[in-house]
């Protein structure tokens, strides 16, 4: 069944290894293979050549989870906990999916779903495998890295028998079945061995852990606690560390921290904090037990910290409370490592766990604070591989035996101004395709599908990235009219589909690598484009369009109908080209020589112009001989407040005056902007720069975080000094205010924001003058005098008005437009009314090499890997997303002859449906039910109803699709099978036979 893990045995694990290095030269999926060659540091009484590794959970579950995190760098490992309840018994309490790790993650399951016997059969095999690799690759030294077990909940459980025998087990495995069985594969498969001999097999230490952590729940009474660790320490004679919970800082902290960071929407209450450990009875206990591991020989230290325990209040999870782990853990995480190092005056060993990643680790360590394990960062694209970039960071550092107090505490006062920490303040837009995710082949570029324009993002960020920006501007043109003014102003909703953007904040570098491309490419490429004459296509033919309106959807429709052929003439009432981008937005936004670029491209095809004439109506224009018209004009019809009394200025006028460089003192100085949008911003970041004024207020009848401005919009006018007057509704002003009332905040509405309540209570919001920026409406007097039927808000049916050779495009086709939506306008228009083409440079998606995306894949932009290039991961070419995040390999991709991508398959034993995948898959899909599963019996088959085949003995599949379920000889290319679907089959088959069961 999907939900039920089935452990590899030794055997097949190793055939797997073996096979899959020698044909791709990677170890479950893992490419970046990190060879240690240097020393290794003591700990306990072993030693280990990195002091990092995965964390107790998804990602040191099952033996491939712990080789995969070896070979990428790893050599510290906390087992995932084992406690009494196991198993079946333990998995049915587990809501599934269980796992969300967006941005900060969220879990419901705490455990090994394995039995206990089971698991440190995991562990022992993983233990095996890990050194034998070390030898055969080279990996570094046999005794380079560390098992740490996890244990829990209470005394009884972990004194139970099967516990205690998997404690001793692990203590000491020499005497237990899996040990033999791995030892007799090796030394029967010493053929297959290059560096591996029958000396070094018998040098296999079976003390396979020294050390654990011991792992309470919430609510553990501290003696409670105490005695466990005791008891492992002075009966078992282990090294003990105890895992402590962030509740130790108390609610007040927890939830004044949080919210000073963005995080307030994490709902939780006091429960915890006034159930847990308390920081006066944990202080003592550890003390005590610093004393006992001193006098055993044994070390002592503290884990920090565990998951931390909220609600669920947006069905992030199916179940009531979830744990919270990742960036917003690491704010409470290093103030608690900082408290305990002051107390301890850093003499308690801390081993930490609560969001490292390659952008802090090394600041961690340098602290003195390790081991230090992890879990979110691994559980996102990268993966795995995430590790390496890390092994690499910490090479050279110089460890520190005891924690440095004051280098903690700079960490933790760090945490205040760093962006690493801080929420954005709106809410993420979504990231996910409206498309099915489809069976086979869906590599795809999901920038691509999230741009109005379906620009070809990959190719040209590829050319960028080569040097070769001509030909990058040339991309970018195949689609966008207007490079210089998206690379300076487009809001850029690719961003928020890009992968990459799971990396680090804002993604790959979209929109500054179209401008570099324009300003780098504008002069060879311009000259092109005036010496090679249009292109004409069939559809073009005796058309002579009139295009209304100067402004940035205009020139588009003249650059895309001049290219394909037709005779152009822009009508522009103003006495300049550009529109909102020339009059209004500031030059602090967008240099007027950028501007001029962007109109000489569009002018490039021979379009005419003609400025200062004003266009009464269609018929003028038609009486000239013009076939078509199309309606560019833009949403310059002013919006109203609605204030009961006093006077508002309009924000365009307010816009355009202003940088026309008019003299507006008049508006004194409190100026007060009532909207929320982008233009709201503009307009208010432009006053804050007006000689005199004073203060800029915003106000809005909701909160920040529901304001329709984009995020970096809202950021450049908070660091402008621009204040936000939230929930306020504006009523009148007079004598210099302002009169709100003061609204609350209830249901969502339709859009998905809450709903503003008024509560009768009214402020006073000092101002001398009130900018209206809601609701700029369209002049409709062209649309009036062609008859063409408008909607309420004064939009035509669609860019075909319904009235014959009468267009729209722009803000007159859909209300107040982004520029990226206006091109989009403009090719609709060239696409129905001539036959235009926009697929010049569609299949230069693949332009990327699978080696150079696999090279980009786990790498962070930080201080010591800035990744100065576009930062593009080549999705379209290789996305495998859905493989990278899945802990146990479940997913894997692969080369099908015959097909020009990868494909994934899923392997159904490996899965527990912890639904990760789902989460980071760029489609409407969930991997891990939607893709092509392999099983490995007929009962996980019958069991699932997951589309995918079971291999059977003759050769044949036995194949459940759409259609239902039927056995095919998949080498007959006429069996019925799609064609992708028989292919992959094959290619598993007699390529990757290592994924099937035997």
């Amino acid at each position: 069944m999907s939900d039920i893990m089935r452990p590899i045995p030794f055997a097949q694990l190793m055939d797997w290894i073996f096979a899959e290095h020698e044909t791709h030269g990677s170890i479950f999926g893992v490419r970046k293979v990190v060879r240690h060659e240097g020393g290794a540091d003591p700990i306990f009484s072993e030693r280990i050549e990195t002091p990092f590794g995965p964390a107790a959970g998804p990602n040191s579950q099952l033996a491939q989870n712990i080789v995969a995190s070896y070979v990428a760098g790893s050599r510290f490992f906390e087992l995932k906990t084992v406690q009494v309840m196991d198993g079946e018994e333990l998995s049915r309490c587990v809501a599934k999916p269980c796992i969300v790790a967006e941005d900060e993650c969220y879990n419901c399951e705490w455990s090994t779903e394995l039995t206990v016997p089971d698991a440190m059969d995991e562990y022992i095999k993983a233990w095996w495998a890990c050194k034998l690799l070390s030898r055969e690759f080279g990996l570094g030294a046999a005794d380079g890295f560390v098992f740490n077990m996890s244990v829990g909940y209470d005394l009884e459980g972990i004194k139970s028998p099967k516990v205690d025998a998997y404690i001793e087990g692990m203590k000491d495995a020499s005497a237990t079945a899996i040990w033999a069985e791995c030892r007799s594969w090796a030394l029967a498969n010493l053929g297959r061995f290059e560096h591996v001999d029958e000396a070094f097999v018998g040098s296999v230490s079976p003390h396979v852990s020294t050390s654990v952590t011991e792992s309470t729940l919430h609510g553990c009474p501290p003696d409670e606690i105490e005695r466990i660790a005791t008891y492992l320490i002075r009966e078992k004679h282990l090294n003990t560390y105890i895992k402590c919970n962030p509740t130790l800082l108390g609610y007040d902290y927890a939830r004044t921290r949080l919210d000073g960071l963005g995080f307030d929407y994490i709902a939780f209450d006091d429960r915890h904090f006034v159930e847990d450990l308390q920081w006066a009875d944990a202080v003592p206990m550890f003390e005590r037990l610093m004393k006992l591991t001193g006098e055993l020989g044994l070390a002592f230290g503290v884990k920090l910290t565990n998951t931390f325990p909220v609600d669920v209040t947006a069905g992030e999870l199916p179940s009531e409370e979830m744990y919270m782990s990742g960036r917003s853990l690491y704010a409470l995480t290093i103030h608690l490592a900082r408290r305990i190092s002051e107390q301890f005056a850093g003499k308690l060993r801390i081993s930490y766990s609560g969001g490292a990643d390659a952008r802090n680790i090394r600041g961690l360590y340098e602290a003195g604070i390790w081991p230090i394990t992890m879990a979110t960062t691994v559980l996102k694209p990268g993966g795995y591989e995430r590790f390496s970039q890390i092994a690499h960071i910490l090479e050279g550092v110089t460890r520190k035996d005891s924690v440095d107090v004051a280098a903690v505490a700079a960490l933790d006062d760090a945490v205040a101004t760093s962006e690493l920490y801080k929420k954005p303040i709106k809410p993420a837009k979504p990231h996910k395709l409206s498309e099915p995710l489809p069976l086979t082949s869906c590599f795809t570029a999901p920038c691509r599908g999230g741009c109005p324009i379906k620009q070809d993002i990959p190719a040209y960020l590829h050319a960028v990235d080569g040097g070769d920006l001509d030909e990058a501007l040339r991309i970018v043109l195949s689609r966008n009219a207007l490079p210089h003014i998206t690379g300076n102003l487009c809001p850029h909703p690719c961003g928020s589909k890009c992968e990459r953007a799971f990396y680090e904040p804002g993604g790959a570098k979209i929109r500054e690598s179209k401008l570099v491309a324009a300003h780098g490419g504008f002069e060879t490429v311009l000259a092109e484009l005036r010496a090679s004459p249009a292109a004409p296509v069939p559809g073009a033919h005796g058309k002579r369009v009139a295009v209304v309106g100067g402004g940035p959807a205009g020139l588009a429709t003249a650059f895309f109908l001049t290219r394909a052929g037709a005779e152009v003439t822009i009508i522009e009432r103003a006495d300049t080209l550009g529109g909102v981008a020339r009059l209004v937005i500031p030059e602090f936004r967008i240099p007027a020589a950028d501007i001029d670029a962007d109109v000489a491209l569009c002018l490039a095809f021979g379009a005419k112009v003609q400025l200062g004439r004003e266009v009464a109506s269609v018929e003028e224009l038609k009486a000239e001989g013009f076939t078509d018209v199309v309606v560019c004009v833009g949403a310059w019809a002013p919006g109203h407040v609605g204030l009961e009394y006093g006077r508002e200025h309009d924000v365009l006028e307010f816009l355009t005056a202003a940088k026309a460089g008019e003299d507006l003192s008049a508006l004194g100085t409190d100026i007060v902007i009532v909207g929320a949008g982008n233009t709201a911003m503009d307009a208010a970041r432009v006053a804050k720069r007006l000689p005199g004024v004073e203060n800029v207020r915003i106000v809005y009848r909701r909160t920040k975080r529901y304001m329709p401005a984009d995020e970096e919009e809202l950021r450049e006018a908070l660091e402008d000094g621009v204040e936000f007057c939230e929930l306020l509704a504006p009523k009148g002003v007079a004598d210099g205010a302002l009169t709100c009332e003061r609204m609350a905040l209830g249901e969502p509405d339709d859009s998905g924001r809450r709903s503003p309540v008024p509560t009768g209570e009214t402020v006073q919001v000092p101002a001398t003058a009130v900018i209206c920026a809601v609701g700029e409406h369209i002049e409709d007097g062209v649309y009036a005098s062609a008859g063409v039927e408008l909607d309420r808000k004064g939009r035509p049916a669609g860019c075909a008005t319904g009235v014959d050779g009468v267009w729209a495009a722009g803000d007159c086709r859909r209300g107040p437009a982004t520029f990226v939506e206006a091109i989009a306008d403009a090719q609709q228009v060239a696409m129905a009314m001539v036959g235009a083409s926009f697929d010049a440079y569609a299949a230069a998606n693949a332009a990327a090499t699978v080696e150079g995306c696999y090279e980009r894949k786990g790498t962070l932009a930080c201080a010591e890997s800035p990744c100065a290039n576009s930062r593009c991961l080549g999705c379209a070419r290789v996305c495998e997303a859905c493989c990278d995040v899945c802990p146990n390999r479940a997913n894997v991709a692969i080369e099908v002859p015959g097909l020009a991508q990868h494909q994934v398959v899923h392997v159904d034993g490996m899965c527990n449906e912890c639904g990760n995948c789902a989460v980071f898959c760029p489609w409407e899909g969930r991997p891990y039910k939607d893709k092509l599963t392999l099983f490995w019996s007929a009962e996980d088959m019958d069991n699932s109803e997951n589309r995918g085949w079971l291999p059977l003995a003759d050769g044949t599949a036995r194949v459940r699709l759409a259609s239902g379920v039927a056995t095919y000889n998949v080498e007959d290319a006429s069996c019925g099978l799609p064609e992708e679907v028989r292919l992959t089959i094959l290619a598993v088959r007699d390529s990757y036979g290592y994924l099937i069961s035997r």
